[in-house]
């Protein structure tokens, strides 16, 4: 039996390190792999830096387009109020504004005319003067021209409003 012994432990002993060498193998090919996965992302962020989230250009400053003041009588029974308003066109770029100067008579014939059809009462309130520049701001927009693509303007702002 001792015989029998001696030959059955080198045959346990030779199984577990072929077993042994392949788990080791298996290991130091996962960390082969790990470790190249590791140094490209390395070189990779080392050379192109890490991506930076693209943001969109800022938009153009507006352009300011200041109107001269325009004086009208207003609507009233005893035909004694007038308005007194200094206008100022925000729009988008100087194209605009070129148009806009080319047409300058005709804009404030519509806009003079506008203005003297309102009563005092109608321009005494925060909403009346709210609306007033957004009924300007439609006016200005109609086209000048058959044919010709309305005016942007993005808003009409009061640089002086006295009603008396």
């Amino acid at each position: 039996m001792a015989t029998t012994t001696a030959t059955q432990q080198p045959a346990a002993t030779s199984a577990k390190p072929g077993k042994l060498t392949r788990l080791v193998l298996i290991v130091l090919i996962a960390l082969g792999a790990a470790a190249a996965a590791a140094g490209g992302t390395y070189f990779f962020l080392a050379k192109h830096g890490p991506s930076k989230p693209v943001a969109p250009p800022p938009p153009p400053p507006p352009v300011f387009f200041a109107l001269d003041p325009m004086t009208v009588n207003l609507l009233s029974d005893d035909g004694q109020h007038y308005l007194r308003v200094g206008l100022t066109l925000k729009i988008a770029d100087e194209k605009m504004q070129a148009r806009l100067t080319e047409h300058m008579p005709e804009l404030r014939s519509r806009i003079l005319l506008d203005l003297s059809n309102k009563h005092p009462e109608e321009l005494s309130t925060l909403e009346g003067k709210h609306a007033l520049a957004n009924e300007l701001r439609a006016l200005i927009e109609q086209p000048t021209d058959a044919g010709a693509p309305p005016a942007k303007v993005q808003e009409v702002l009061f640089t002086e409003f006295v009603v008396q």
